[in-house]
């Protein structure tokens, strides 16, 4: 639970970082036989601050409240 409350922690922090995930997307426009035409778009998705927030939260959740602990 602790490795799953940290890896929470570095996505949480990382989605607040960078606000939007961009990848380029090859859409193909026309084809006519053996001709092509294609061009490539640039795709974003939005994340939102509080989704950042929530993963954050939740990691540390699972930090202080985690399994049990091993002595």
């Amino acid at each position: 639970m602790r490795i799953l409350g940290l890896i929470l922690i570095i996505l949480g922090a990382l989605a607040i970082a960078y606000k939007e995930i961009r990848y380029t997307k090859d859409e193909e426009i026309l084809k006519i036989g053996p001709i092509e035409a294609k061009a490539k778009r640039q795709e974003t998705i939005p994340i939102p601050p509080w989704a950042g927030a929530i993963g954050i939260g939740a990691g540390v959740l699972l930090l202080v409240v985690g399994g049990p602990r091993k002595r």
